[in-house]
């Protein structure tokens, strides 16, 4: 099993000045931690216009920052929003190769679409066509990628005429390819498309073995065609992720925030909001009432083996090993660990990577060669079937390519201005 981190750069009000600055910082730095530690994936996500539930609508910079200041850990866009509204298709195949380049390639590309009225509202995107629009983009920025030109294309909600994309990324085809994926459809529409699931919704281990089953099932069924240049099957999952060796501290630094975290998503979805003058963290407050005090209590009075009613993934380093050992068993190919959440301190953020770094990842790491080359080969004649479906688009050839007539019949060039 794989670790990762995710960021959603969360800043629940009140804001003071100077709280965005630190709160990117301190991300960065939990990143290169974590590159230190060990850890495969920093994960980011791309939202807009969502106040105190996340900050964080240029992703492409941040682990831009994060690629300079690590060596070995992956950087993931889960997810980028590809509808042409948010960022045209040509934009984000040139922004993912060229972070590919600079990271020596270490970039995963998730492709999402967007939930919220205030981000499909503010973008102009109608919501029931939004799914279809992500995956027509989505293939496309595979496509600029890898073809040299790229041919152009006439679709539904984009087109684009024959230009040579630049610059190509660094992995070949291009860099593996996800889908934000939150329930069992979801997780079905990532599998028929051969990209992996990024799975953002808290699951118990059966849960996550039925959507396991699920996927994998289309994965080795006719149903599987490719969106991208190849198969990227894969299973990542969010957890909690608080740990201390005092249980009862664990659930003191994490179990708030991360009960926000599901709390402001549900908000900015489901509550009319005022942009701008959203009150979540003063609501959730006021919801919550003495929770923690009570979480605590039943911890206090729990034996050492015993789960009390605080999310899983926060508790002891042994609370942890069960907790992995379950979704590992069911199925689940990656954990991404949800840290950075309301109000949790980087301190504490810090301490519980470097805990866990310690004490639980290293016998998760010590499966991993074995597990990854049993799988690779047990898919192996699925991922062939499922690539001689794929309708492939053609490059051109010479004769074919069109020529882009020139703007004026002589350029005019000071130069003295082009000496300078």
């Amino acid at each position: 099993m794989r670790f990762g981190v995710f960021y959603e750069h969360q800043l629940p009000k009140p804001w003071n000045k100077g709280d965005e600055h630190k709160l990117f910082k301190d991300a960065l730095d939990q990143i290169v931690l974590a590159d230190q530690l060990g850890y495969d994936y920093a994960w980011e996500v791309e939202h807009h216009f969502l106040d105190e539930y996340s900050h964080s609508s240029a992703p492409e910079v941040f682990l831009a920052c994060a690629a300079a200041r690590t060596k070995n850990i992956r950087l993931g866009h889960g997810i980028r929003q590809v509808i042409p509204n948010y960022n045209h298709p040509a934009r984000t195949a040139e922004g993912l190769a060229t972070l590919d380049l600079m990271s020596d390639g270490r970039v995963d590309f998730g492709i999402g679409e967007g939930a919220t009225r205030l981000e499909l509202g503010g973008f102009g995107i109608p919501a029931k066509e939004k799914r279809a629009m992500a995956i027509e983009a989505a293939e496309q920025i595979a496509n600029m990628m890898v073809l040299d030109p790229y041919p152009g294309f006439e679709g539904k909600y984009f087109s684009m005429p024959c230009r040579n994309v630049l610059p190509k990324p660094l992995q070949s085809p291009h860099p593996p390819m996800w889908m934000a994926c939150t329930n069992r459809d979801t997780i079905k529409v990532a599998a028929s498309l051969g990209v992996g699931a990024l799975a953002f919704s808290f699951v118990d281990p059966d849960e996550a073995r039925k959507w396991s089953d699920i996927y994998y099932g289309i994965i080795k069924s006719d149903d599987c065609v490719p969106l991208g240049h190849t198969v990227h099957a894969n299973i990542a999952m969010v957890s909690a992720f608080s740990i201390h060796h005092n249980r009862v501290e664990a659930i003191k630094r994490g179990q708030e925030g991360f009960e926000f975290f599901g709390y402001a998503l549900n908000a900015l979805v489901a509550h009319d909001t005022v942009p701008g003058r959203t009150n979540l963290w003063a609501e959730f407050q006021e919801l919550r009432g003495d929770k923690t005090d009570r979480l605590v209590a039943a911890a206090e009075n729990a034996g050492p083996d015993a789960m009390g009613d605080q999310a899983p993934g926060i508790g002891t380093p042994a609370d942890m090993r069960r907790h992995l050992m379950d979704l590992q068993d069911a199925g689940v190919d990656q954990i991404i660990f949800m840290q950075q959440a309301g109000r949790n301190s980087h301190h504490d953020i810090c301490a519980s990577l470097d805990l866990f770094a310690t004490d639980v990842m290293p016998e998760f790491k010590a499966q991993v060669a074995d597990r990854e080359r049993e799988k690779q080969e047990e898919l192996a004649p699925y991922v062939a079937a499922a690539l001689k479906r794929k309708k492939w688009m053609q490059p051109l050839a010479d004769d074919d390519i069109p020529v882009v007539k020139a703007s004026v019949k002589k350029a005019q060039v000071n130069q003295t201005t082009a000496a300078e």
